[in-house]
This record gives structure tokens, C-alpha cells and sequence, in this order.
């Protein structure tokens, strides 16, 4: 369904090149008279078909988009920045203070992968005489994403182009994440476009809660978990003491595939708020992740945007310093010495989807064994290794091997950084007016699921834009 409200003349729409009918890739492309804009500029991720996806042209001209509005500093909203930076983009990228310093830890690492996986690939096409390939982007186009960052603070509003003013709220989905309101002037038309970014649920350990949605005339929704609810956050916790006591008793290592940014942390806020309740004294923790240590301290250096629960608790320390058993394991030789800790370690290592990372290697290494346990605390997209785990997969590839899955899996469905079905559809009902409203950043089940409950609550009919749909405001 297309929202068409015309008048004639005057060009105000929105094209989705992203997260349209799925969960990555956030790109939408906005049009206010002679200005152009685009709400986040994420990669598309999963499966080698999706990924492949990133390296196809821009559906713009990247030279005649004059700003970049980031929700937050997660990939599949901000990973394709540099591709645009390369492409000709020379305006300001407008995000919160927060998301600035993280999208730098991000990107940087995104482009080592990159780089690395560029090298063993090209190692390979030279042994069989194809010509070498050259990698998405490189440190240099992340330099230059970097100097073209502008901060903003959430409340407020600042006019950003002429007839475009921005105003950024709280989203609850990981530090620095921002909804976004746009008041748009254009030939005497006026529109106020809500972008909802990434909506985080209510009583995260770290995270404030998201602020209530203002008025708008046309919302802009994700729906990642539009089709259900989470585990309450007490069951949830229940349930992670169940796994840890059940990893103990099976006498191996437990691991945890963990987002870098914003579940690492959220973890550790967990596990020193419930240090006695789930015994972690008996444990050592280690954080095998260097960008998810770099990304704990900028956590640590912006503590004034922490929930006020977690600010009492924390006091003057730093976050993992409520933690007497914690080690960070920064160097690669450091890593591979937990090779040789086969019980009593408790393992959180990137990435949280087990496409790539550390986890890789500790998964190879403890698979295979019985007393081994898996808890899987995020997201999974179809066609990862994660989701693979997550579906019982008995056997799985890692670095060419295959690899028996011998290891028990838990999943722990409470600890998303999504709002579930009812928490996206409060969210959507504190707004003035039931305003038309499209849903993005879901699958299918997702968005159907949450536009029926819409219906259902508030007599909306959601729209379910396709990838390159034009909503016209």
C-alpha cells in the first residue's frame, strides 16, 4: 500500500532501498523539494546472496543526497556509509554523540574484515589466474565517513537544510539510538515524517527505556518482532540462571555469540546485577572481543545515558569492575590461549551471529564437545551460522571444516534488544491520531503480524512497502 497524499508541484516521498520485507540493509531515501536525504544507510547481511547485494551500484546518485540522518550505530543501519562516501556524498551525517564514537569502532572493523577476507580471497583467484578483487571499502572511506559526522542531542530540534528540521528521542535499542522526527516545509506543505529507528523494549539493564513517540503525520516502523512477544524480563532471567547452572553441571565452557555493541554490554550489566543469584563466582568471564572492549568504554565514557538503575550501580566504577572474575583478552595470542580452557569459562566473543570472528574459532574448538554449552542471547537471520545452531543443525561448516555440533544450544528469547509485538504497538498507540503508518526492518511474519495487531487495536491498516516502493507524503 502506497500513502498518497498529492499535491501538485510538490515532491514529498520516501523510497525504501532497504530493510523493506526484511531486516537489513536501512535505506530510505527522502525527497523534500530540491533536498535529499537518507535515514540510515545500512548493509545488507545473512546469506553470501544477501551480502553480495552491497557491492551492487547505489539506487541514487550518492553526489546529489545533501544529508544522512543515522538512527544508530549497528551495520545494518550505517554500514554502507563509506559506499556512499566513495560513490560522492559530501554532506553531514547527523547522529547522536554516542552513535558517532561507536559507528568509528564499527566501521573500522568492518573494513579490517573486509580487507581480510579480500586478501584470502585474492590469495585464492591468483592460484587460478582471475584478476584480484578489491574490497567494499577501505580504511580510507571510513576516515572519510568519520569527518563528515555531525552530532546531535536527543530533544530539541535543529534545522539541518532549509524546511528540514531534525529532532532525535531516545529508542531504547542500544546507547546513542535515536527515533527520529523530521518537520518538513515544502511549497507550503507541511509534514512531520516519525522514523521509529530500532525500538528497544522497556526494563533493559543499561539501556533507558524508549521516550514516547511524538505526533506525526506519517510513521516510518520497524517490526523485527511484530509477530510476538518476548519471555517477561523475570522468566528471562530465570532462564539464563537455568543455563548457567546446567553449563556447570556439564563441567565444559559456555559460549556466547554476542553483538559487539549494546548486547556485550548489556550482559555484563547483567551479570554483576545477578552475580549471586546465578553463582558467577565459580566462573571466569572473558570478553574475547577487541571491538566489543573498545566499544565498553565509550559505553563507560557516555555513563550519563545508562539507565538510572544501572547509574546507581555503577557509582564511579566502570562497568566491568562490578566484576571480580572478568578478563578482557584483547591480542589474538590472548584468544588463542583459551583454546586450552576446556571448562569453568564462560565466553562471550563476537560475532553475535556467528558469521564472522572469534566465536568462530571457539565454536570449532568446543562443538564437537558434549559438555559444552551454546547460549545464543540475539537475533538470528535466516542463512547464518547462528540461526543454523538455533534450528539443531547436527553437523555445520567453519572455515572449510565440518564440524559435529555436539554441544547443547540454548536459546534466550527475552534478552532482544527489539521490542516485542505489544511494546511496538503501545509505542505506535501513544502517537496523536492514528497517523498512516508503513512497516520496514521485519520479515515477513514480523510485519504481517504486528499490521494485524494494529488493525486490531487501532483500526490501522499498515503499509508493507516493498524494496524500492515510493511512499508519497
Amino acid at each position: 500500500m502506497l500513502l498518497r497524499i498529492a499535491t501538485p508541484g510538490k515532491i514529498l516521498e520516501l523510497t525504501c532501498h532497504g530493510a523493506a520485507g526484511e531486516v537489513t540493509g536501512s535505506c530510505h531515501h527522502l525527497r523534500c523539494g530540491q533536498h535529499q536525504l537518507l535515514l540510515d544507510c545500512g548493509l545488507f547481511q545473512g546469506t553470501r546472496e544477501e551480502e553480495a547485494r552491497n557491492a551492487l551500484p547505489l539506487p541514487f546518485d550518492p553526489a546529489a543526497i545533501d544529508a544522512v540522518i543515522l538512527s544508530h550505530a549497528h551495520l545494518d543501519h550505517c554500514g554502507r556509509l563509506p559506499l556512499l562516501v566513495r560513490g560522492g556524498f559530501r554532506g553531514p551525517i547527523y547522529t547522536h554523540a554516542v552513535s558517532i564514537d561507536l559507528v568509528r569502532i564499527l566501521l573500522r572493523d568492518a573494513a579490517w574484515l573486509e580487507a581480510a577476507d579480500v586478501e584470502r580471497e585474492n590469495r585464492r583467484r591468483a592460484q587460478r589466474g582471475k584478476p584480484p578483487i578489491r574490497p567494499l571499502f577501505e580504511q580510507s572511506d571510513v576516515d572519510a565517513v568519520m569527518r563528515q559526522m555531525r552530532p546531535l542531542g536527543f530533544g530539541g530540534g535543529e534545522e539541518i537544510l532549509p524546511g528540514i528540521t531534525v529532532s532525535l528521542g531516545r529508542a531504547g535499542h542500544i546507547l546513542g539510538a535515536a527515533s527520529v522526527l523530521l518537520d518538513l516545509q515544502e511549497g507550503g506543505v507541511s509534514r512531520r515524517l516519525l522514523y521509529s529507528g530500532d525500538i528497544g523494549p522497556d526494563g533493559a539493564a543499561l539501556i533507558p527505556d524508549p521516550d514516547p513517540p511524538q505526533a506525526a503525520d506519517v510513521v516510518l516502523m520497524e517490526s523485527t518482532y511484530g509477530d510476538r512477544d518476548h519471555r517477561s524480563r523475570e522468566d528471562t532471567l530465570d532462564e539464563i540462571g537455568r543455563v548457567l547452572a546446567e553449563a556447570w553441571e556439564d563441567g565444559g565452557n559456555l559460549l556466547v555469540p554476542s553483538f559487539a555493541i549494546g548486547r556485550t554490554q548489556e550482559m555484563l550489566m547483567l551479570f554483576a546485577q545477578n552475580f549471586e543469584r546465578w553463582n558467577l563466582g565459580r566462573w571466569k568471564i572473558f570478553l574475547d572481543s577487541p571491538m566489543a572492549i573498545e566499544a565498553t568504554a565509550v559505553h563507560e565514557r557516555h555513563a550519563e545515558q545508562f539507565h538510572p538503575r544501572a547509574r546507581a550501580m555503577l557509582g564511579t566504577r566502570r562497568l566491568h569492575e562490578l566484576l571480580p572474575n572478568f578478563h578482557e583478552t584483547p591480542d589474538t595470542a590472548q584468544s588463542i590461549r583459551l583454546n586450552s580452557v576446556h571448562s569453568g569459562a564462560i565466553i562471550i566473543a563476537g560475532s553475535g551471529m556467528c558469521t564472522g570472528g572469534r566465536i568462530l574459532h571457539h565454536l570449532a574448538h568446543n562443538l564437537p564437545r558434549r559438555r559444552t554449552d551454546v547460549m545464543i542471547i540475539g537475533y538470528q537471520s535466516h542463512g547464518t551460522l547462528g540461526r543454523r545452531l538455533v534450528d539443531g543443525a547436527e553437523r555445520v561448516r567453519i572455515h572449510g571444516n565440518d564440524i559435529p555440533v555436539n554441544a547443547r544450544i540454548h536459546t534466550i528469547g527475552g534478552l532482544s534488544a527489539h521490542a516485542g509485538q505489544s511494546e511496538l504497538a503501545r509505542w505506535y498507540g501513544a502517537i496523536d491520531g492514528r497517523p498512516p503508518v508503513h512497516l520496514v526492518h521485519g520479515e515477513a511474519r514480523g510485519r504481517e503480524g504486528l499490521a494485524a495487531r494494529l488493525q486490531t487495536d487501532y483500526g490501522v491498516d499498515a503499509g508493507l512497502p516493498a524494496y524500492g516502493d515510493t511512499i508519497h507524503l
